[in-house]
């Protein structure tokens, strides 16, 4: 057997490639930024060729580190979900940028449907599992064919193909060969019937998208087809894909009915599996598909489904203090800066940047800051806004517990953010519970690699990648019941002036 696997994680703000072993570990690893486009408010663009350019360069970056290519036993790929290309089938050149899972052009789009067929509204909710909203890639499909000149006319003559970026990134690997998705990316397009595993063709015909534009759909470990390298690796199954979030419930071995984790990213993403029943929310979370691995005689088993709550901007946040409003240089400073101050100074922010997720689902909410006084000094504000990522999660977590009917007693974290300290140490103190951070938070990715695995017989089963996981650190609340409850309030109190503000309650 070789000796690695290689992950590609293509992010919201940069595309990553990471080498791990068989034990887990990191080998290898190389990541660069590409470009954010913000052509009006509340529109999120990405570049396609640089998306795919930033990820080839990471891959061939680390496999020079490795000068080992043909070691590679297979690649897993974990990507941003609802992000939305099309690009012609023939050429391969995208028809426009990609449209970004953050990027709200399309509110009134959906405030229509939701106004003028709610019939269509619950339909959409019980096969989808998921409300209607501009987050999900149908009415960006809708916009791109809308709003390109000629674009419509030639989805319906079969010239044009929709992805979402995993799909994008097989087509660039396989040369234009393969066209396909998993059922995580797919479950997230606002289109695919979760129960059936089939695209929907009522939500097709009301969004006018031709079921020609459409991934094959299939599992998240299989082989989709091969990637060459030349003389770096040739004929590398690319063996496993997974959105980001679900890649991370499975790289943190929550591969059990009850078991749950926060992923600490651009957004903040709660995930619970809940086994082989998709549970339908009645107080905003979403309802979606879990990582699911091909059996072994080549057929797909049952799926598993999980419970899910977005927050949209999380570690997005913190990036708008460096690149925003330029207070902060880098990002592990602000764990420093939020210890050096007591607390906020009563300043509460809510990072409603492209609007709120659940459990709100406001597209039309923007942030606010709220609080201010002539005391409050840049310590204050950068600390306000690592605990409005805690204070989010909360909100997520409450109504997790009450879907489930359980408590979540501890939380397993990964993704960039959860290596922040202070801000691991303020989510326990809200939640009143502990906070399990791994050895290797790179669990999106290292999810990814363990899917892609699986499938070649790298690891023989999940037994043996949970004995993989390890814990680096403990957090336990260090706050009263009295205080907790006062700093949730106020963080309450803050949610609702947003909600006011963009016209909820007027």
């Amino acid at each position: 057997m070789k000796q690695y696997i290689m992950s590609l994680d293509q992010g919201t703000t940069s595309s990553r490639c990471i080498i791990f072993d068989k034990q887990g570990n990191i080998r290898a690893k190389a990541q660069k930024e590409y470009t954010q486009i913000y052509p009006k408010p509340g529109w999120v663009e990405h570049n396609p060729k640089e998306i795919w350019s930033s990820q080839y360069s990471v891959m061939m970056e680390v496999l020079t580190q490795l000068s080992e290519g043909e070691e590679i036993a297979a690649i897993g790929i974990t990507n941003q979900r609802e992000t939305t290309i099309v690009w012609d089938r023939n050429t391969g050149e995208p028809i426009s940028n990609a449209i970004c899972w953050q990027c709200r052009r399309t509110a009134d789009v959906i405030d229509d449907l939701r106004k003028n067929d709610p019939e269509l509204c619950e339909h959409i909710r019980e096969v989808t599992g998921l409300l209607p909203d501009p987050y999900f890639s149908a009415s960006k499909i809708a916009w791109i064919l809308d709003h390109v000149e000629g674009a419509r006319e030639r989805a319906r003559a079969g010239e044009l193909l929709f992805g979402t970026v995993d799909s994008w990134l097989i087509w660039n690997l396989t040369a234009g060969k393969i066209h396909v998705t998993d059922y995580t990316n797919a479950s997230r397009t606002m289109l695919f019937d979760i129960h059936k595993l089939t695209w929907d063709e009522r939500i097709l015909s009301y969004f006018d998208i031709p079921a020609s534009m459409l991934p094959q759909v299939r599992p998240s470990s299989c082989i989709y087809g091969y990637a060459n390298f030349g003389t770096l690796g040739n004929n590398i199954p690319i063996s496993g894909a997974a959105g980001d979030q679900q890649a991370a419930l499975f790289g943190q071995c929550a591969f059990e009915k009850g078991e749950a984790k926060n992923t600490y990213g651009t957004g903040c993403f709660l995930l619970m599996n809940t086994g082989s029943e998709s549970v339908s929310s009645k107080n905003g979370l979403l309802t979606t598909i879990g990582a699911g691995c091909e059996s072994a005689d080549n057929q797909s088993g049952p799926v598993q489904y999980a419970l899910e709550g977005s927050v949209f901007i999380a570690g997005a946040a913190i990036q708008w203090l460096r690149d925003g409003i330029r207070i902060i240089e880098k990002a592990p400073e602000t764990q420093a800066i939020c210890e050096s101050v007591e607390d906020t100074a009563g300043v509460y922010l809510v990072p409603a940047f492209s609007g709120l997720g659940a459990p709100y689902w406001n597209p039309h909410a923007r942030g606010m800051m709220v609080g201010l006084t002539g005391g409050v000094t840049r310590e204050h504000i950068i600390r306000a806004t690592l605990e409005s990522i805690a204070y989010q999660t909360m909100d997520v977590l409450e109504v997790m517990e009450k879907e489930a009917g359980v408590p979540i007693r501890e939380l397993k974290v990964d993704g960039g953010a959860s290596a922040n300290d202070f801000l691991m140490q303020f989510q326990s103190d809200l939640l009143g519970g502990n906070v399990l951070r791994p050895v290797c938070i790179e669990t999106t990715a290292l999810g990814a690699a363990y899917l892609a695995g699986l499938t070649v017989g790298y690891w023989k089963d999940k037994q043996e990648i949970r004995d993989n996981w390890l814990l680096q650190k403990q957090f336990t609340p260090l706050i009263g019941d009295d205080l907790r409850r006062e700093r949730i309030q106020g963080w309450k109190k803050a949610v609702e002036a947003t909600l006011f503000f963009a016209g909820e309650n007027d």
